[in-house]
């Protein structure tokens, strides 16, 4: 699946979760599957702990997040 089609995946609701991106409009946010990936859970545990998750929906959580940290970089003037 391409990244433009998995980010689609990321949906943020006004009150929904506070706002913040979840997955597909379910209660799952992008940074709590952010944070299993970062405590060394695989996806195959995450999916397992998260029935209604598909791998397209960590892989669109991780291309979010990279996204999100490469947009609005200020970088020095040389």
């Amino acid at each position: 699946m391409k990244l433009a089609e998995l980010i689609t995946r990321i949906t943020e609701t006004p009150g929904q979760c506070g706002g913040r991106p979840c997955i597909r409009g379910m209660r799952i946010r992008v940074t709590d599957v952010l944070r299993l990936l970062a405590e060394d859970l695989s996806a195959d545990e995450i999916l397992v702990d998260f029935p209604d998750l598909e791998l397209a929906d960590i892989q669109a959580c991780l291309a979010y997040a990279a996204r999100q940290t490469d947009s609005g970089l200020q970088r020095p003037a040389a």
